[in-house]
């Protein structure tokens, strides 16, 4: 069985610098996970010390905190400089962005439409920015539901969704709304991996998404896959393979959430060109 890897996957700029910022701080705390992989983490924490707290009421005690890729809620990282704390921002500068956007919009006096998922810690922080609150949709039919109040609407998009949802949100908006604003904030990186996971799931007979399963650029890959492959699955390390998958297979596609590192790709496509098929 051949096996082949997507055209562009795996790190991204923003994941690659938050785990330089955290390697170079050292002996230092972040408020919830820096990136979403778990074993990324647990390398961190082993060979630099670098710790994952819950929430900010556990940082009282630490010297160094670290502000996760995804950020952190606006009033959250305001007590932190309250306290005098030696505060690193890892945030992505791709997250950042949609931060400030929704920011000057609302002071402009702009109702703000953010396209994610209101659970997720980057949506949390970049809707913490909307003076008056935001309105957070994943589909077009939540929008139908929603009570937007006047004429003035800007949107924005978590970074790691599908362009082609988003531009459904937006189309949707402007044949409704007098004046909207679009802000395209999806990452430059997950076009990328998303048009190179496309175009392997046509020609792969099976595809292996890797990353962390509470990633929101990972679930995409694998919703992607989906769509042109079913014989697609996410996997976080070498033991969630099942050999089964692999039977009578001749092609072997694999692609990589943005927050997983290479040591485990690797780790992966080396075990996956063992199974015997």
């Amino acid at each position: 069985m051949e096996i082949k890897l997507a055209k562009s996957y795996g790190f991204c700029f923003g994941v690659k610098r938050a785990i330089k910022i955290a390697e170079n701080a050292g002996n230092a705390v972040t408020i919830g996970p820096l990136i979403h992989n778990n074993a990324e983490i647990n390398r961190l924490k082993e060979n630099f010390n670098v710790t994952t707290l819950h929430d900010i009421n556990e940082a009282k005690e630490a010297k160094k905190t670290i502000i996760r890729t995804h950020g952190i809620p606006k009033k959250d990282l305001e007590q932190l400089l309250q306290d005098n704390k030696e505060v690193i921002d890892a945030t992505c500068p791709y997250v950042t962005k949609p931060q400030e956007i929704c920011e000057k919009m609302s002071q402009e006096g702009y109702e703000i439409v953010i396209f994610g998922d209101a659970n997720h810690p980057e949506v949390k922080g970049v809707a913490s920015y909307a003076i008056r609150g935001a309105l957070v949709v994943q589909s077009v039919a939540e929008l139908e539901h929603a009570k937007l109040k006047g004429h003035k609407i800007a949107v924005v998009s978590q970074t790691t969704r599908k362009i082609n949802e988003f531009l459904e949100i937006t189309r949707y908006l402007e044949s409704r709304y007098k004046e909207v604003r679009v802000f395209n904030t999806i990452c430059n990186a997950t076009f990328e991996n998303q048009d190179a996971a496309k175009e392997l799931a046509q020609e792969a007979d099976v595809v292996i998404i890797i990353g962390g399963k509470n990633s929101s650029n990972t679930k995409q890959l694998h919703s992607i896959c989906k769509e042109y492959c079913k014989d697609s699955f996410l996997v976080e390390d070498e033991g969630d393979l099942d050999e089964n998958w692999f039977k009578d297979k001749k092609l072997c596609g694999v692609t990589a959430g943005a927050s997983t590192p290479d040591w485990i790709i690797e780790k992966i496509v080396g075990k996956i060109s063992k199974i015997k098929v």
